[in-house]
């Protein structure tokens, strides 16, 4: 037990520095195959939920230290010692000692002495810590009572709780009814869902102990996401832009639903183009010329023929996904929206000139703020009066879906007027 606290430790530690934080997707993977399979489920119970209620978990915390702790790795520690008391069933022995001994010798006592003094004080705790239970940052809370006053408190709710898993099935290579099949003889709960091939399981698993992951049966992709993949209307022979494309979720989707398509993925990070590239190679697909490029640089990559379709998978704050990337709480700050925004537009006004007439340009992100979304396209919409979105939400282009029983996400299917013999 012992071991999957030091390793819960050594991810948060990364996430907790004041210096180059690390995600918890860039550690926790690794941690996980450190950690005996029994034990995998703890681990990412401890360090996401600990993400999830960090701040909420440092407010608990205050009122027990005499002095800040200036050392990110101790506070961690403190936190991780914390969340096993105020929301784990683990003993309060075990939750205390265990910590405790992790610490280095000359910090044990101190260690040792803030979380008994938790166990003592809970309910005082408890109380005083009550206006940052909701454990988001403030100049998120201040955007989202700006955006969505009225839906606050279920946007928040939503984040707390831990996400289940979504499939999309791979029609090319099963019918979700005879996946479903499957899924039962091992068994696994699972539920079919709206979107077309979209299947939920209870709880999140490694997808590779699911039936059929190596002969690419299915991906993982949230509803949300596989409904605004499917507003994407395709026809053979269209010549088709992803120009975020990595991991590939909306890659492969397009895919598996479209018939000889000629596919351009762009990627502009190394790391991230392999994993596209395992992804691609897995689901055994048509072929896409997949590159490792900036799409920011049209005059590098393309060819001068039009595209008839693009897909713009813009890099946004994730404030839609917080509920899977609890750590969105601790590494976003307000300075980053200005930046994420500015790139947005790039991509926005550079890719548009080439979209053939008559094609259409999908806009998604993983975000829920007003600036990134709707804002950002009645802008482009503004600028470019040969561009209509086709896909309006009331007095929105675009459409939005926040979290709650599934991820939030916003996508905007935008024309381009003129004639094509494929409009």
């Amino acid at each position: 037990m012992s071991e999957v606290r030091r390793l819960a430790w050594q991810v948060l530690a990364d996430l907790n520095r004041t210096q180059q934080p690390r995600s918890l997707q860039h550690t926790l993977p690794s941690a996980l195959q450190r950690c005996p399979e029994r034990d995998r489920s703890l681990l990412t119970e401890l360090t996401q939920g600990t993400a999830r209620r960090g701040l909420y978990l440092k407010a608990l915390m205050q009122p027990l230290l005499h002095h800040p702790v200036n050392d990110p790795k101790l506070e961690a520690l403190l936190l991780l010692g914390l969340y096993q008391i105020f929301y784990t069933r683990i003993p309060e022995h075990a939750a205390v000692s265990e910590t405790v001994h992790l610490a280095p010798p000359a910090k044990r006592p101190f260690v040792n002495a803030i979380l008994r003094s938790a166990l003592r004080r809970r309910d005082e705790l408890l109380e005083r810590a009550r206006p940052y239970e909701h454990s988001h940052p403030q100049w998120l809370m201040d955007q989202l009572v700006h955006d969505w006053p009225d839906q606050l408190d279920a946007y928040i709710a939503a984040n707390q709780k831990v996400p289940g898993m979504t499939l999309r099935i791979n029609r090319r290579a099963i019918s979700r009814d005879d996946y479903l099949l499957q899924l039962q003889e091992a068994g696994i709960e699972a539920e079919p869902l709206e979107a077309p091939y979209a299947i939920g399981l209870q709880r999140s698993t490694d997808p590779s102990h699911l039936p059929g992951y190596d002969r690419g049966w299915f991906s993982i992709q949230d509803m949300q996401a596989q409904i605004a993949c499917q507003s994407i209307t395709l026809n053979p022979g269209d010549k088709i832009l992803d120009a975020c494309a990595a991991p590939g979720g909306k890659t492969s989707y397009l895919l598996e639903q479209a018939e000889d398509v000629e596919m351009l993925a762009l990627e502009v990070d190394e790391e991230r183009i392999k994993r596209l590239r395992q992804n691609l190679a897995r689901l055994n697909l048509p072929p896409a010329d997949v590159r490792q490029a900036n799409a920011l640089h049209p005059k590098i990559w393309w060819d001068g023929k039009a595209f008839d379709t693009i897909l713009i998978d813009a890099p946004c704050s994730g404030t839609g996904v917080i509920r899977r990337h609890p750590d969105i709480l601790w590494l976003r700050h307000p300075t980053d929206i200005d930046g994420l925004c500015h790139i947005q537009e790039q991509l926005l006004n550079i890719l548009w000139p080439l979209l053939s007439p008559g094609g259409h340009l999908a806009y998604m992100t993983c975000s829920v703020l007003h600036r990134e979304n709707h804002a950002q396209i009645q802008n482009f919409l503004n600028l470019h009066p040969d561009a209509r979105c086709i896909n309006n939400q009331g007095s929105f282009p675009g459409h939005y879906a926040l979290p709650g029983a599934h991820d939030g996400f916003y996508h905007a299917i935008v024309q381009k007027l003129g004639n094509s013999a494929n409009a």
